[in-house]
């Protein structure tokens, strides 16, 4: 703290202002920002893949799905009544094509899910399509989408 212990000329009020004990709350303050931030900021250190979108190739043994606004699983262009039937479909269709791959004596590789789902849809209706083919067996599911209008793939 500071103090001005000499005589005042003039007798009069002191006009100076003590800055001290706001210099002191201040650094008591920084201090207490510098401990507390990197406790309130926890982060994981992960480390996001890197992305290009690339166009992928469609090969006729994937399946193609597509869930509209309405919450309605279509398989191709036919209607899923349920997600159960969409499973037992899905579980029919990946031994199928499991036994084709075997019979002819090539390396197995399981077919692809492809969702496309409408941009107003909600997200439980897509979460239950994918579900259903989780359970049927299907390991790779994956969600197609439209580039925004003016932008320019490159490969």
């Amino acid at each position: 703290m500071a103090m001005n212990v000499g005589e005042q000329e003039e007798g009069g009020l002191m006009s100076e202002i003590n800055t001290t004990p706001l210099v002191d709350v201040m650094l008591v303050l920084l201090i207490i920002f510098l401990i507390t931030v990197p406790v309130v900021i926890q982060t994981v250190p992960v480390e996001l893949p890197k992305v290009v979108n690339i166009p992928t190739t469609t090969k006729p043994e994937n399946v193609p799905l597509s869930v509209d606004a309405n919450c309605d699983i279509f398989w191709g262009l036919q209607k899923m009544d349920s997600t159960d039937e969409l499973r037992e479909k899905g579980g029919t269709y990946l031994l199928a094509e499991v036994e084709k791959m075997k019979a002819a004596g090539a390396k197995i590789e399981l077919p692809e899910v492809h969702i496309r789902g409408d941009a107003n849809t909600e997200y439980r209706c897509v979460g239950g399509a994918i579900f259903a083919m989780q359970r049927a067996g299907y390991q790779k599911i994956g969600f197609i989408s439209e580039p925004p209008a003016g932008s320019v793939v490159r490969r």
